[in-house]
């Protein structure tokens, strides 16, 4: 394991992928493609960026509240 997937967890613990996949699994639903998760992060990053922190997860989940596709809605939050 590198020392960059590493970063932020435990030993032992579930990469990122791994987590996602079976949280999506317990809601029902499918975890995102490495695409829209890569997205995802992009518009975390946007909303983080641009006003507090707070906004990214937050922003993330708007998205999915909103039925909008990952790509538009990070358009749209560059264009704020």
């Amino acid at each position: 394991m590198s020392a960059e997937s590493a970063k932020g967890r435990d030993a032992g613990s579930p990469s990122a992928a791994d987590w996602l996949a079976a949280f999506a699994a317990r809601l029902g639903t499918e975890p995102p493609d490495e695409e829209t998760m890569a997205l995802l992060l992009d518009l975390a990053g946007v909303a983080a960026h641009s006003s507090e922190r707070i906004a990214a997860p937050i922003a993330c989940w708007l998205v999915g509240r909103a039925g909008c596709s990952t790509a538009d809605a990070l358009d749209i939050a560059r264009d704020l």
